[in-house]
C-alpha cells in the first residue's frame, strides 16, 4: 500500500505536544465554519442537503478509520491483542453517550427538522450535556493526533484533512438543531469556539502522556478508532439517512473515496 502524506512541522524546536496542539485546532475548526455556515443559510438548508453532507463527512470518517486506525497499525506486524482496544474504544464512547441521552444531548447532531433537539425549557440541563456530548465526540480525535505526531512522527494529511471534513457537517447539522431549539448566538458560538480549543488541548495532553508509550500505539489507536466508529453509528449516520435524499448511499462513498485518495497521495 502506497505511504499516505504527511505534514511535517515547519518549527523543529516546537515541542510535540504543542504541535498535536495546533493540529488539533486545525481539525477541530471544522466545526466553527460548520457553525458559521448554518448561521449564515439559516432557514436556507433543507434536512435533505444537511443529510447528503453528514453522509458524506461519515464517509469521509470511515476512510479514515480504515486507512489511518485500522490498517496502519497492523501493517508493521503488530500482535493480534490490541484488536481488544477496538470494541473497549466503543464500549467507553456507548456508555458515556448513552448516560449523556438521557440527559439530553441524544439527539446533538440532528438538525432538527425530522428530529427536534430539546430545549431547556423541555429538558432542563440539556444544552450542558449537549456541549458535553460535542466534546465527547471530538476526544478521539484528539487522541489520535496527538499519538499521530509521537516520537517526531509526521502527522498523516489524510487525518488533519479527513476529521476537518468530517467536522463541518457536524457543526452544520447541530447548529441547525439548536437554532431551532432556541438556543441563543451566544451559545451556539461559545459551543464551536470553546469544542475546537478543547480538542487543542485534550490533543496536546494526549501526546505529551501518551506519547512515550509508542509500543502501545497499536492499541490506542484501535481504542480511538472504535470510538469513532460509535459516534458514527449512534450520531452521524441517523442524521444522515434519516428521510435522505436519493442516493444517499453514493455520497458517503464519495465521501469515503475523497479521503482515500488523499490518504494515497
Amino acid at each position: 500500500m502506497k505511504e499516505a502524506a504527511t505534514v511535517e512541522s515547519p518549527i523543529t524546536t516546537v515541542p510535540e505536544f504543542v504541535v498535536a496542539g495546533m493540529w488539533g485546532l486545525v481539525s477541530g475548526s471544522g466545526l466553527l465554519l460548520g457553525a458559521i455556515v448554518a448561521d449564515a443559510l439559516s432557514g436556507k438548508l433543507s434536512h435533505r442537503m444537511v443529510s447528503a453532507i453528514m453522509g458524506f463527512g461519515g464517509g469521509v470518517l470511515f476512510a479514515v478509520i480504515a486507512t489511518e486506525l485500522v490498517v496502519r497499525p497492523h501493517a508493521g506486524g503488530a500482535a493480534a491483542w490490541p484488536t481488544m482496544a477496538l470494541p473497549a474504544g466503543a464500549a467507553i464512547f456507548s456508555g458515556i453517550n448513552w448516560y449523556l441521552a438521557k440527559r439530553g444531548a441524544r439527539d446533538r447532531k440532528r438538525c432538527g427538522e425530522c428530529v427536534e433537539q430539546p430545549n431547556e425549557a423541555e429538558h432542563h440541563g440539556s444544552g450542558a450535556a449537549i456541549a458535553v456530548g460535542s466534546v465527547l465526540d471530538g476526544i478521539p480525535e484528539a487522541l489520535v493526533i496527538g499519538m499521530s505526531v509521537a516520537g517526531g512522527g509526521a502527522i498523516s494529511l489524510a487525518v488533519i484533512v479527513g476529521f476537518f471534513l468530517a467536522n463541518v457537517p457536524q457543526g452544520l447539522s447541530s447548529t441547525s438543531g439548536m437554532k431551532l431549539a432556541g438556543r441563543s448566538r451566544t451559545y451556539i458560538y461559545t459551543i464551536w469556539i470553546g469544542i475546537p480549543l478543547i480538542i487543542a488541548i485534550a490533543a496536546g495532553a494526549g501526546n505529551f502522556l501518551l506519547g512515550s508509550a509508542s509500543a502501545q500505539e497499536p492499541a490506542i489507536l484501535l481504542f480511538a478508532a472504535g470510538a469513532v466508529l460509535a459516534m458514527l453509528a449512534e450520531a452521524m449516520i441517523p442524521e444522515a439517512f434519516e428521510n435522505a435524499p436519493p442516493f444517499i448511499g453514493l455520497i458517503t462513498v464519495l465521501g469515503f473515496l475523497a479521503a482515500y485518495l488523499i490518504a494515497q497521495h
